[in-house]
C-alpha cells in the first residue's frame, strides 16, 4: 500500500522505493496501526517517526536512508495516515504511542534500532529513547519540539509577529469574543455537530501550519494538507495533544537527558523554523552537549527543505559508514 505522495527535493534523496512488507498492528481497540518495511530485509533496522501529531507517513519519508543498507521501518501513529480510525482521540497519548513502538519492535523481531524523527517525531523519539534507552542505537532529530508551554504559546500567538496575514486567517475562524483562547475556540468547532464547520476549522488549522513549514512558499508541499483526512487528523490530534498532554515538569525531556546521554545523537534545525523555534534545539543541545547540533541557515521547518534534507541524508550515511549520526 502506498503512502501519501508529496513533492520532494530529489537531488538529496535516495530513489523512490516500495515496501517489501507491510501489515497491521492491532493495539487497544479501536486502534489498528499500519506499518511497512522498506530497503534491505537483513539490514540495520532504523525507525522513522512522523510528525504532527497526526501527519502520517509519506512515500518520501522512505528516501532518507540507503535502501541497500537499512531495514527501514515506518508506521502511522494512532488516528492518522493509513491507521484506523482516522482522527480517533480515545487511547491516544504519548505513552500509548511509546507502547505501540515497543509492540511493533517485538512483532518485527528487532532487538535494537536507530531512531529518526522530526518535529512531533523528535518529541516522540526523545520520549521513547528516555523510556527504552536499551532499544535505541542512535537518535537523529530534526525540528525540535519539547512540548513546553512556551512552544505552544508561540505556535498559537507568537507566529503572528512573523506571518500576521496567515495568523489573521487562522484566528478569524474563531468568533472575536473567543480569540483570547484560540485552542479552546478551535476545539469547540472540532467537536461541533455541524460537520461542515468542523471540517472548515480543521482545514484552517492545518493550512496555518503547513503554509509556515518552508522558508519559501511551496504549493505542492502544502497540497498534502489539503487532503481532508490529513487535515482532519492533524487538526484534531494536535489540538487534543495541546489540550491534554503536559509533561510534568514542563521541561521533562530536558531534565531526563541523562537517560540518553550515551546514545549518539544528531540534531538539525532550520534557523528560520517558525513552527518549532530554534531555541528548543539550542536548549536541548545545551542540556546534552554530547550531541551534535547543525543549524541550517537557509531553511525553515520542513524535512524537505534542501539544506535540512541534505543534512539528514548525510546523518544516515554517517550511521551507515561509522555507526553514529554525529558530525565527525
Amino acid at each position: 500500500m502506498s503512502g501519501y505522495a508529496v513533492s520532494v527535493v530529489t537531488e538529496h534523496f535516495y530513489p523512490a522505493i516500495e515496501p517489501f512488507a507491510s501489515g497491521e498492528l492491532e493495539v487497544d481497540a479501536p486502534h489498528v496501526l499500519y506499518w511497512e518495511q522498506c530497503g534491505n530485509p537483513d539490514g540495520e533496522p532504523i525507525l522513522f517517526l512522523h510528525g504532527g501529531p497526526g501527519a502520517g507517513c509519506t512515500d518520501a519519508d522512505r528516501r532518507f536512508f540507503d535502501p541497500d543498507h537499512f531495514r527501514i521501518v515506518l508506521f502511522d501513529q494512532r488516528g492518522c495516515g493509513r491507521s484506523r480510525p482516522v482522527g480517533e482521540l480515545s487511547g491516544n497519548s504519548p505513552q500509548h504511542l511509546i507502547d505501540d513502538i515497543e509492540r511493533l519492535r517485538a512483532q518485527l523481531g528487532i532487538e535494537t534500532w536507530h531512531v529518526f524523527g522530526g518535529s512531533w517525531g523528535s518529541t516522540l523519539s526523545l520520549f521513547y529513547a528516555q523510556e527504552h534507552p536499551e532499544a535505541v542505537r542512535t537518535l537523529t532529530l530534526r525540528g525540535i519540539w519539547l512540548l513546553r508551554q512556551e512552544e505552544l504559546d508561540w505556535w498559537l500567538y507568537g507566529m503572528r509577529m512573523i506571518q500576521p496575514e496567515r495568523w489573521n486567517t487562522f484566528a478569524e475562524q474563531i468568533p472575536a469574543a473567543e480569540r483570547h483562547d484560540l485552542l479552546e475556540g478551535y476545539w469547540k468547532q472540532f467537536q461541533s455537530d455541524d460537520r461542515e464547520l468542523a471540517l472548515q476549522a480543521a482545514s484552517k488549522w492545518a493550512m496555518y501550519e503547513i503554509s509556515s513549514c518552508t522558508l519559501l512558499p511551496n504549493p505542492e508541499f502544502s497540497a498534502l494538507f489539503e487532503v481532508p483526512d490529513v487535515a482532519w487528523a492533524v487538526a484534531r490530534l494536535e489540538a487534543h495533544y495541546f489540550r491534554n498532554v503536559r509533561f510534568d515538569p514542563d521541561d521533562r525531556l530536558l531534565q531526563r537527558v541523562d537517560r540518553v546521554r550515551s546514545i549518539p545523537a544528531f540534531i538539525v534545525h532550520g534557523r528560520y523554523d517558525i513552527i518549532c523555534p530554534i531555541k528548543s534545539a539550542v536548549d536541548l543541545h545545551a542540556a546534552w552537549p554530547e550531541s551534535s547540533l547543525v543549524i541550517v541557515d537557509d531553511a525553515g521547518h520542513s524535512s524537505h527543505e534542501p539544506g535540512i534534507a541534505k543534512e539528514l541524508v548525510a546523518a544516515t550515511k554517517r550511521i551507515r559508514d561509522f555507526g553514529s549520526p554525529a558530525v565527525r
